[in-house]
């Protein structure tokens, strides 16, 4: 799945890109044949293609298969050994454990001079001095040369590691600029190196601030909704996703958060991106889509909430109560539950919602209401009048007397505006139902004790 920092990381490259009049370089990273299926290669496409980042943009290239590469990886292998700037080693880990006390030390350059022909490739790392990297987000970071080891560039087979990989391929494309995760900070002064070593001005460094959750901890595939392939599926709009995962990290610089993308890329720059953690708030992020769902116009909320209507449901009908679903939801998984009570044969009900509205005077509200549906007419305001004579008989205010009739026509105590609901579902199907109701509370005043039953 793919995940909502790499979404993050791929829309300041893309915003990037098209500000500057570059390239967006999707490369595919597979040589890790253990992290490497169809599926997953297909599964990063269609997510970046659902925020936008896809072929219909000139700025867009690729995607570039890194195995693809593998030639221009064993030769700069070759030009490193030729050059001095790397050696073969045949230290095994334990090896190594046994001369340094601990595995967690590092390399200590044993082969380094032992002119060996076999075994992985270790990049020659300087004795002395300072990797300094210029990173956009962080500032100067300094590397001691003398804290990093001599690490692998290929295994004993010739087969290369990411960190070469990475790097030969980026020469190979004419990167100019890596935006990614903080996570990779560490990483970024063996890439200097090989950069260097291979001939290369190495690229600009940016790297963006890591996301967190709300106990300010990373966010984790195994403890946090990462995936931004399930709030998609939750009916997440791609638009409104864009907009918050830009700003996690990032601002305009003004107090507005709400924004199309053609109004952040003119603004975005790395410079202005904060290097402290983003916190990722679901709840805003629901919020941002809720504004995003009731800004759509009408015809198009409804060519959207189609995934979330079931075939038989007929079209016409929802239609007629689209715009007040669109008010009243903030995703669009919501939409079915807004309005299955229209074409189910009867509504699923909530128990919770049956016990809480089924219960005092709801025997007598029911009954007086089914009465009055009986010859009201099926205006809104007229049933709403009709309503509030039978709670005034009782002693109760509109709000109190709607529970009951509002659960036993859609089965719940919240959702579409009553009085349209009934208009909608008509008389005998609204008087069917309150007689459904009726039935099962056995005629008894407070017998919600005696529960709803499944529905439709």
């Amino acid at each position: 799945m793919f995940h909502v920092g790499g979404a993050r990381s791929a829309l300041f490259n893309w915003a990037l890109a098209e500000q500057t009049g570059g390239r967006f370089v999707l490369r595919i990273e597979d040589t890790d044949a253990a992290r490497n299926r169809p599926e997953w290669t297909e599964g990063i496409i269609s997510a970046l293609a659902w925020i936008g980042v896809n072929g219909d943009n000139p700025v867009f290239e690729g995607p570039y298969f890194q195995s693809a590469y593998a030639g221009r990886h064993r030769e700069a292998v070759a030009k490193l050994a030729a050059d001095g700037r790397a050696y073969h080693c045949a230290c095994t880990r334990d090896e190594v454990k046994a001369r340094t006390g601990s595995e967690h030390r590092g390399y200590d350059g044993f082969c380094r001079d032992r002119g060996l022909t076999e075994g992985a490739v270790r990049f020659r790392t300087p004795d002395d001095g300072v990797t300094v990297v210029e990173d956009l987000v962080r500032g100067t970071v300094e590397f001691p040369n003398d804290a990093m080891e001599d690490f692998v560039v290929a295994r004993a087979d010739g087969s290369p590691l990411f960190v070469l990989a990475n790097v030969v391929d980026d020469i190979e494309m004419r990167i100019s600029h890596v935006v990614r995760a903080e996570e990779h900070l560490s990483n970024t002064p063996k890439q200097q190196l090989l950069w260097q070593a291979l001939g290369a001005t190495a690229p600009v460094w940016a790297h963006v601030p890591v996301i967190v959750n709300e106990k300010r901890q990373k966010l984790s595939k195994r403890r946090d909704k990462v995936a931004l392939e399930s709030y998609r599926e939750e009916g997440y709009l791609a638009e409104a996703m864009v907009n918050y995962l830009m700003l996690l990290g990032w601002g305009p610089g003004d107090d507005r958060e709400i924004m199309p993308w053609s109004e952040m890329v003119p603004l975005f720059r790395l410079e202005d991106v904060n290097p402290s953690p983003a916190f990722f708030d679901e709840k805003k992020l629901r919020a941002f889509n809720g504004e995003y769902i009731r800004a759509l116009p009408l015809p198009v909320f409804i060519a959207r909430c189609e995934p979330w209507l079931r075939p038989d449901w007929d079209r016409e009908t929802f239609a007629r109560v689209a715009e007040l679903v669109q008010t009243r939801i903030a995703v669009l998984s919501e939409v079915t539950a807004n309005v299955d009570f229209l074409f189910l044969d009867e509504p699923v009900f909530d128990q919770a919602s049956w016990d809480k509205a089924m219960k005092n005077s709801a025997v007598e509200i029911l009954g007086g209401y089914l009465a009055r549906l009986e010859k009201a007419g099926m205006d809104p305001e007229s049933l709403k009048t009709a309503l509030e004579e039978v709670g005034t008989e009782y002693g109760l205010k509109l709000g109190k007397a709607q529970a009951p009739v509002r659960v036993a026509i859609t089965g719940r105590t919240v959702g579409l505006p009553l009085f349209e609901s009934i208009e909608v579902l008509g008389r005998e199907r609204s008087m069917d139902r309150i007689r459904a109701a009726l039935a099962r509370l056995g005629g008894r005043t407070g017998a919600g004790e005696a529960g709803p039953g499944t529905g439709g």
